[in-house]
């Protein structure tokens, strides 16, 4: 049997992702490049990350849930900086089930760090 990733998003996400994407017209398929090439990479394959692609979001989870930022993305539109474009993803992993459900996107230079409040409202619906 395949393993394979359940990917969701919440609403807030989408708007998020809308705004960005006007700014930067690569970032659908920057997107699904990331969610191929890091995330089912590791948590389907086993391929090492990267240092600091995937980082955890201290004290915002705890059972089987899990709450990260991708902070490599390569985004296409922002030129020459890889996978340092400062665009930054913010989801839950369910490991049990390979569940992630994608809270935020934004750009680092707009915003220094995700917001703390949404992910919460999320967590809080999970009734962990």
């Amino acid at each position: 049997m395949t393993k394979t990733i359940n990917y969701n998003k919440i609403p807030e996400f989408e708007k998020d992702f809308k705004k960005l994407e006007k700014r930067y017209r690569t970032l659908d398929a920057d997107f699904e490049n990331m969610k191929k090439n890091l995330l089912e990479a590791h948590y389907i394959k086993g391929a090492p990350l990267p240092p600091n692609a995937l980082v955890d979001i201290e004290g915002m989870c705890k059972n089987k849930y899990r709450s990260k930022k991708v902070r490599k993305f390569a985004c296409k539109s922002l030129k020459n900086l890889g996978n340092r474009s400062g665009i930054r993803v913010i989801f839950v992993l369910e490991e049990e089930i390979l569940k992630i459900t994608f809270i935020e996107i934004y750009y680092k230079g707009d915003k220094e760090i995700e917001d703390k409040e949404r992910l919460k409202r999320f967590l809080d619906t999970l009734n962990m």
